[in-house]
C-alpha cells in the first residue's frame, strides 16, 4: 500500500512539473527559468548561453 502511495505523489509531482513546462513554452518563452523569458529584456538564447557567459550545465556537458 505505501508503494502505490509513493507512486502516486511521483506521478502527480513529475506530471505537474510537464504541464507546467508545456504551459510555459505555449506562451513562448524559451527558457523557463529565467525571469526575463518572454520579454524584449530576456538575454538567454538557445545555446545555452545568458549574456555571453557560458553556464555551468554547458560548461561541465
Amino acid at each position: 500500500m505505501q508503494n502505490i502511495i509513493i507512486i502516486s505523489v511521483l506521478v502527480i509531482v513529475v506530471g505537474a512539473a510537464i504541464f507546467y513546462i508545456v504551459k510555459e513554452k505555449k506562451k513562448g518563452k524559451k527558457c523557463i527559468g529565467c525571469p526575463y523569458s518572454g520579454t524584449a529584456s530576456c538575454h538567454c538564447n538557445a545555446k545555452g548561453t545568458v549574456t555571453g557567459k557560458k553556464s555551468e550545465a554547458v560548461q561541465n556537458g
